[in-house]
């Protein structure tokens, strides 16, 4: 492979991620102080939220607040460095090595003191915790502070995403953009490739 195929190919850091669930006993200690979001400046975990009310199957989400329910929370760990990259590489390098109970404690203290006032305890609350580590999480996406403007055709993830052979890349990574459906509109470029060059 050409090294300037390997240098876009390696461009990309992927963004560190780290989605938690939290499951209570109730959620009136939400329902009592009228939230469905809390938000954390400066915390650990920077959000807490009352899980998306899906029903599907037989399944059924909790319909009122004396029921179980889920709250998501998330944290995406930085370190030090000069660039965005930079610092996820260093997030991801803290993530692995960072213990459950970081997390646990975490999750204790601050829904502890952001739900206190109407009537949750941790120690009674919470009866189930996962923690969903993603050190390879979401596709790097250009930032103008730390990435310059290339030409069509000249950004790293259109030159790491050329055929190699029989080898055609098809992710997010390859357009730059973290969600499913670029992941869909590599795959649909990708497969083009390969049926362009058969026919």
């Amino acid at each position: 492979m050409p090294d300037k195929q390997k240098e876009g190919l390696a461009y990309n850091v992927k963004v560190p991620l780290v989605y938690t669930n939290v499951q209570l006993r109730n959620w009136q200690a939400f329902e009592r102080l009228k939230v469905h979001s809390i938000q954390f400046p400066g915390g650990f975990f920077y959000g807490a939220e009352l899980d998306f009310p899906v029903s599907m199957g037989g399944y059924e989400f909790t319909q009122a607040a004396d029921q179980p329910c889920l709250v998501h929370m998330q944290y995406v760990p930085v370190g030090p460095g000069s660039t965005a990259r930079e610092k996820q590489r260093a997030g991801r390098a803290q993530l692995m090595a960072m213990a459950f109970a970081t997390f646990e404690k975490n999750i204790r203290d601050q829904l502890g003191r952001a739900l206190s006032n109407g009537g949750f305890d941790p120690a009674k609350d919470i009866q189930a915790i996962t923690v969903n580590r993603w050190p390879h999480g979401y596709a790097y996406e250009y930032n103008s502070l730390y990435d310059p403007v290339w030409a069509p055709g000249q950004a790293p993830n259109e030159i790491g995403r050329q055929p190699f052979g029989v080898i055609h890349v098809a992710n997010s990574d390859a357009g730059a953009f973290a969600y499913t459906n670029e992941a869909i509109d590599q795959g649909w470029r990708a497969v083009n490739e390969i049926t362009g060059k058969k026919s």
